[in-house]
């Protein structure tokens, strides 16, 4: 079916018509096209860089149906390229799925022995296999590999690396040379450094930067997926980790300042990007709320826009809204640039040429 929309399209702010066939967007009109829309916003479709498709919400692995359920979620809200950070499952199978998100892989995570959640990464005994694990999942994967890089070790009480500087650097090069990029698990101050120096591409949660730090990754470039709605969970974390009060206390401590830790980011130029961690203990389809909890930390509603869907995808190697790209795009009646809170209530969610509401497809390209 052909398709014709019309709005404002972001992040141009010109109103512009659109036009799809055979999943595509078309350059040129297309005679006899449906008109779908006619006045509103349109947007590149949003971005969700960190999310765990295949991890259930409260903990364990998802089969099949469960992780069908979640790619649908974020698809209603409007989430159309997911890049997984990390699953104990294969999901490849919802490549062959032409209505649910595409999905950016980094494989599973790898870890040391208890030093991570139980049963979802790899585990290993002794460091210096990280570079050949890592290798190994940079093949596996879609250009990511994930590792921790920090967790609670009980011996000490509080958070600390998992692994040592000189590994790491061989550990990531040997992913770059399989044409992957790294990112890292990293909550505290003291494994910074160490991944920063040796090369990683990306850092998830951050929430331990300082001023020196940041200074580095914006002199690398090394993004941020800051994830600030599962931040919001540490002050539980901290309630429940009563046994460790020093670790307790880094929690409540890294909480308190992760707004004004990632807004000087921000501020320093560092690339920063939106993920939910949804899986686990964020439910799926949250990614409105990481859009307004990025503009509670400096950002303006249009970088916050940008952050989660123009300037991720471009980071993430896929087009946004142009002729010859893929469509996948989300309308709304009314401007989420002047109103953040719009992104929530997406009119239309265009993935492939299908369109979709929150009751499924209304209309099939095919």
């Amino acid at each position: 079916m052909r398709l014709h929309f019309r709005g404002v399209v972001l992040p141009d702010d010109e109103i512009r018509d659109l036009w799809v066939h055979d999943g595509v967007i078309s350059a040129e009109p297309i005679r006899d096209a449906e008109t779908v829309h006619a006045a509103g916003w349109i947007l590149p479709g949003l971005v969700d860089a960190h999310c765990h498709v295949g991890i259930r919400y409260g903990g364990g692995h998802e089969d099949s149906e469960g992780a069908i359920a979640q790619a649908e979620v974020e698809r209603d809200a409007g989430a159309l390229l997911l890049r997984d950070a990390g699953s104990p499952i294969d999901t490849r199978f919802i490549d062959e799925r032409e209505d649910l998100p595409r999905i950016i892989r980094a494989g599973r995570h790898i870890a040391r022995p208890k030093r991570y959640i139980r049963e979802l990464g790899i585990e290993l005994d002794d460091e210096r296999d990280l570079p050949e694990i890592v290798a190994e999942q940079a093949r596996r994967g879609d250009g990511w590999v994930k590792i921790v890089g920090d967790w609670i070790d009980r011996s000490v009480g509080d958070l600390a690396p998992l692994w040592s500087d000189d590994v790491l650097k061989t550990a990531i090069d040997a992913a770059h040379r399989e044409g992957a990029r790294v990112t890292a698990h990293v909550f505290g101050e003291d494994a910074l450094p160490g991944l920063l120096n040796a090369g990683i591409d990306c850092l998830e949660h951050g929430t331990g930067l300082t001023d020196d730090t940041i200074a580095l990754m914006a002199a690398h470039g090394t993004a941020l997926v800051p994830t600030l709605i599962n931040i919001d969970t540490f002050p539980g974390i901290a309630d429940s980790a009563t046994k460790f009060p020093a670790y307790a206390a880094h929690m409540r401590d890294l909480h308190r300042r992760s707004r004004d830790t990632v807004a000087k980011a921000h501020e320093a130029g560092v690339p920063i990007y939106t993920g939910t961690d949804a899986g686990g203990s964020i439910r799926h389809g949250r990614i409105a709320d990481e859009i307004l909890a990025l503009a509670g930390s400096g950002f303006t509603p249009h970088a916050a826009l940008g952050a989660s869907s123009w300037h991720a995808r471009t980071w993430l190697g896929h087009p946004g809204i142009i002729p010859g790209a893929p469509a996948d795009f989300v309308v709304y009646r009314d401007d989420p640039s002047r109103d953040l809170t719009v992104v929530a209530n997406p009119s239309w969610v265009v993935l492939r040429g299908r369109v979709y509401d929150r009751r499924g497809p209304v209309t099939d390209h095919r």
